[in-house]
């Protein structure tokens, strides 16, 4: 166990340093500051919000599932939705970013190269029910049970077959385009401010010691040189 908790920390603290996403994600930087408009008053407001404004009952059981098995509970954190993660994506999927504001929507559409980035005629909303769908349908026939039904090692040979792109979605989108997509949205949830829903209790941040918002400690290297310092971590709220 403690090797995998070891494995588990360095896992998650390689994609909050690879993708960025504590700080500057493709969602956090701009389409969640216009969609989530918080209420600062209460730093962990936005994380108490227990409804869907995106996801149906379907969709509810997949993400929720999903987030569980990718982000599970043990000494180092909570589980994906007692940190929120599920909030955090169905609310930038109602938003702007959902709606694929910022994605050129016009055609022609031509099979891509991975280095061409997203090259779907589809907003992230619809690749995300569109594949929620299509991932129950193929669970469905292979495990007899959908996605929030099947066993721990079913959904894991799932997930990993969707990463790869061995998920044959017939009649949807490409699988591995859609795990790329979720995966992103995950890490974004686990590490993003608690402002926009996910990352509740600052759970993400204290995994790696990411001190937040303020970023601002050039002052204490010199009284701290030779002595442990842990930065006091600040979300949006608590500088509001």
């Amino acid at each position: 166990m403690d090797n995998k908790n070891s494995d588990r920390r360095g896992f998650l603290k390689g994609a909050l340093v690879g993708t960025s996403v504590a700080v500057t994600s493709s969602i956090t930087s701009s389409a969640l500051a216009a969609d989530a408009a918080p209420n600062t008053s209460n730093q962990n407001s936005s994380s108490e919000t227990s409804g869907y404004v995106f996801f149906n009952l379907a969709e509810q059981e997949f993400i929720e599932r999903v987030v569980n098995h990718m982000i599970p509970a043990d000494q180092l954190s909570p589980q994906g939705t007692d940190i929120g993660i599920h909030h955090f994506i169905d609310r930038v999927l109602a938003g702007s970013w959902g709606k694929g504001d910022r994605l050129y929507q016009s055609g022609p559409w031509k099979k891509g190269l991975p280095t061409q980035g997203y090259q779907l005629p589809l907003t992230p909303a619809d690749l995300y029910r569109m594949s929620i769908e299509q991932s129950n349908l193929f669970c469905v026939k292979n495990y007899g049970k959908r996605v929030s039904q099947i066993t721990s090692n079913q959904l894991e040979e799932f997930l990993l077959n969707l990463r790869a792109g061995k998920v044959d979605f017939a009649d949807g989108p490409p699988s591995g385009v859609f795990f790329s997509m979720l995966y992103q949205n995950v890490m974004e949830g686990m590490f993003s401010d608690p402002i926009y829903g996910g990352n509740k209790n600052k759970a993400g941040w204290k995994l790696v010691g990411f001190p937040g918002a303020v970023a601002t400690h050039a002052q204490d290297v010199e009284k701290y040189f030779d002595k442990k310092y842990t930065a006091p971590m600040f979300g949006i709220a608590d500088l509001s």
